[in-house]
């Protein structure tokens, strides 16, 4: 039993109590991975008795999750946040919104789930019995979420004998937890006001070594071995000329966000491949350096510049566009393609030796297109662009946050 961390929140609170139910479950995780039908034990601690006018608190202890963690990566320390719903019935008919911590300990593939405990408050309105039951339950882990719900007709946990009141109400306010997962979807923020004259150069001037690229919002498709997901990111490409070829900076503004889990050092990097129009043709490899040090839960993530060369193949105007995105994150591979892409930066080119014209200077390159290019992926199901907001219970989800940590949940980084 909880000793006591359900006990009532005024005057008149009774002995807390304790009562154990398990429940048939049908969970489903993200994208990619199957549905879990398993068994949830759930222990639900509440005061024996109460006055009206008082509020409760009432405890939800997960003896048992439906599923373990699924066998595809091991779950970071304090990575995973239950949810859910206690239903109050009798005298008085309640949905108790419950929370947990953020809190567990590191969680290897295939152990089961270890789940904080939730808490959740009810004030009371009817003398008579009130009865509490489970219901279904979100289980979020490093910002995906897995919603779990009952198969079959749950019992009830814990009992609260309602008396009437004797005045005025004692209730008192529990200190709020984070807001649960399903309920926070980041909004991407509108991007910091660009100076007009930062727009795309022409690249004309003879003694003109820099070039400034301006913003623009590229929407992704991000395929990864957990599902499809999209997202939108503004990225500004620069160019600074050397000879006759150019140095590339690919840069994300709008890319910081906070770490939802501990990232270790050297575990995730990025690389794009730039998409040539107008004169010249083909692709750009640009990549950036793996994270330089470990990242702490909560601690924010600022985007590394992307560095390449770009040798010309043709003379005239050549313009350059953001491409496929590559994300290698902790041993596995997110690819995103742009639905759609637009002109960064426009140079006046002039053709080198092994230039691009005509084919590649790396590895997939995309629709070639100046305006735009199709990302080419099936369509599953997926929302519509912003902030990355997944399903999923599942350990996978290191997966994805290799692909948010560059596109998706952003914050605001001006240069």
């Amino acid at each position: 039993m909880l000793g006591g961390a359900g006990a009532l929140l005024g005057l008149a609170a009774g002995s807390a109590q304790a009562a154990e139910v398990s429940f048939a479950t049908h969970c489903v995780p993200p994208a990619g991975i199957d549905p879990v039908d398993g068994t949830t034990k759930v222990e639900v601690t509440a005061p024996a008795t109460a006055k009206v006018g008082d509020t409760v608190t009432v405890v939800w202890k997960f003896v048992q999750a439906a599923s373990k963690n699924p066998d595809i990566i091991d779950l970071p320390a304090n990575s995973v946040q239950p949810s859910g719903t206690l239903k109050a019935a009798g005298a008085q008919a309640a949905s108790i919104a419950m929370q947990g911590a953020r809190e567990n300990p590191a969680i290897p593939k295939g152990a089961a789930m270890v789940l904080s405990d939730m808490k959740g408050t009810l004030k009371l309105t009817t003398p008579g019995e009130v009865t509490l039951t489970p219901d279904a339950y979100t289980v979020n882990a490093m910002s995906t979420d897995t919603k779990c719900t009952p198969t079959q007709t749950v019992q009830k946990a814990a009992t609260i004998e309602v008396t009437p009141g004797g005045g005025g109400s004692s209730s008192t306010t529990p200190d709020p937890t984070d807001s649960a997962s399903q309920s926070t979807s980041p909004s991407a923020s509108a991007p910091g006001s660009a100076d007009p004259s930062a727009s795309a150069s022409d690249g004309t001037g003879s003694d003109q070594t820099d070039f400034t690229g301006k913003e623009v919002d590229i929407p992704y498709t991000c395929q990864s071995p957990i599902g499809e997901k999209k997202a939108t990111s503004p990225i500004q490409i620069n160019a600074k000329k050397s000879g006759g070829s150019f140095a590339l900076t690919v840069q994300f503004k709008k890319s910081v966000m906070d770490s939802p889990a501990d990232i270790p050092k050297g575990s995730v990097k990025p690389s794009m491949e730039v998409v040539l129009g107008g004169a010249d043709k083909g692709t750009v490899h640009v990549e950036g350096p793996t994270n330089a040090k470990d990242i702490k839960s909560g601690d924010p993530i600022e985007i590394p510049d992307l560095t390449g060369t770009y040798k010309p193949g043709a003379d005239g105007k050549s313009t350059l566009s953001p491409g496929v995105l590559t994300i290698n994150a902790l041993g596995t591979t997110t690819t995103c393609k742009p639905d759609k892409t637009e002109v960064s930066l426009t140079l006046d080119t002039s053709a080198q030796a092994s230039g691009a014209s005509g084919g590649s200077s790396s590895t997939s390159g995309g629709d070639t297109s100046s305006s735009s290019s199709s990302g080419g992926l099936a369509e599953t199901g997926s929302g519509d662009h912003g902030a990355l907001k997944a399903l999923g219970l599942v350990a996978g989800t290191a997966v994805l946050l290799g692909a948010a940590v560059f596109t998706f949940m952003p914050g605001r980084r001006v240069r």
